[in-house]
């Protein structure tokens, strides 16, 4: 399992340093929940992200893992607690419309991967 955040590596960071992404705390998460890939998407990329900005974050679960609605809104809440601030939580394999599929998969960084 590795952490994909290059935070913390000057003039090497991709994800805005206001987010404070906890790789060592998202791991942990990660293989809690056992997402397989973790990703984060939207304003957090950009320059435009702030103290209010929420945390858009998509997910790539193991082949098996229990997935409904009360594990998705324990991962979503489990995450704000993490990190103070909302989220908004996407499960990869339910994106359904390709504009918005395409655009986040083009655009997304990926933080953890097992």
């Amino acid at each position: 399992m590795r952490w994909h955040g290059r935070l913390g590596h000057e003039g090497d960071d991709v994800v805005n340093p206001q987010a404070q992404l906890d790789g060592n705390a998202l791991a942990e998460f990660c293989r809690k929940w056992r997402i397989r890939e973790l990703s984060v998407f939207g304003s957090v990329l950009r320059e435009d992200f702030g103290p209010d900005s929420d945390l858009d974050f998509l997910a790539s679960f193991e082949p098996g893992a229990p997935l409904d609605i009360d594990r998705l809104l324990g991962m979503k809440e489990e995450l704000e607690a993490l990190f103070g601030r909302p989220v908004d939580l996407v499960e990869k394999e339910a994106l359904r419309n390709p504009w918005r599929k395409y655009e986040i998969l083009r655009t997304r960084e990926v933080i953890y991967a097992a």
